[in-house]
């Protein structure tokens, strides 16, 4: 049962990691670190990106850190592989209920951004590096997915402490990466052009992490017998349907006009409506 935890939440961990940078958060480290406003600050932007990627991978550590504290207590436990698998099963099974709304339920979420002041009182590698801490532990700033919440948990139920803090630290190291995607914004017209393509893209990215707490549950649930995997996969595949009927509807109202991107659409997941509000 590890070994299939430790996958599910690799996978989680990588998808969680990349969905998050469509936060408000991400979004404003993606405006306000770029080649153009370190021009403008009068410092360097491939220094700023460094100190962040290295804030936001240590940022991931603590959040490690955290885990494998958890993910001791559950060896302590020494729980049978039979309610580790339940309770990663029904944890992935929430996670995809908040995210796509099919149940109604939705994870609290944090509403929270860095103090954009830093930028003028502190040198760069103090913001650099404290934007990136806070955005790289996933819990300190906004929460666009629960993705996140189940990477937590499927960490914790691994059992394994060094697991959890290298889970941690890949988290935070792609929340640090997402930094040089604004690498070649160098006017005004290259920023706007950037964003537009890039909060296109977020429905697309919040169904791709969909899937995977999908694959997620169904991965447990095939570790736990190949019924509760089959059964796991019929109920992925009704929500999955249900999910793309309310997008459709929700797309395509009644005039035959199409709805704006981004929050009107009902592209993103619940918790991202909340938090774009």
């Amino acid at each position: 049962m590890t070994i299939w935890i430790i996958a599910a939440a690799g996978l989680v961990t990588a998808t969680s990691a990349v969905r998050s940078t469509w936060s408000p958060c991400g979004l404003s480290m993606l405006a306000s670190i770029t080649p153009l406003a370190e021009t403008g600050r009068g410092n360097r932007f491939r220094t700023t990106a460094t100190w962040f990627v290295i804030g936001s991978t240590v940022g991931g550590l603590s959040l490690g850190t955290g885990m494998a504290a958890l993910a001791a207590g559950v060896h302590a436990l020494a729980l049978s592989p039979t309610t580790i698998g339940i309770v990663a099963l029904a944890a992935a099974a929430l996670a995809v209920g908040s995210d796509t709304g099919v149940t109604g339920i939705r994870l609290p979420v944090h509403y929270r951004q860095v103090n954009e002041r830093w930028l003028d009182q502190f040198r760069p590698w103090v913001y650099a590096a404290g934007f990136g801490w806070q955005i790289g532990t996933g819990l300190a700033t906004y929460i666009t997915t629960s993705a996140i919440y189940l990477m937590v948990v499927l960490a914790a139920l691994a059992g394994h402490p060094v697991w959890a803090i290298a889970l941690g630290a890949g988290f935070g190291l792609v929340r640090g990466l997402s930094v040089l995607l604004g690498r070649n914004i160098t006017n005004p017209d290259a920023l706007r052009a950037f964003h537009f393509k890039f909060y296109a893209a977020g429905p697309k990215v919040g169904r791709i992490t969909v899937i995977a707490e999908m694959v997620a549950a169904g991965t447990v649930g095939w570790a736990l017998s190949p019924v509760v995997g089959i059964s796991t996969l019929a109920v992925v595949a009704i929500a999955a349907l249900l999910m793309t009927r309310r997008r459709g509807q929700t797309e395509t109202p009644a005039d035959g006009t199409r709805s704006g991107a981004g929050v009107a659409s009902g592209d993103y997941p619940v918790s991202e409506r909340a938090t774009a509000r």
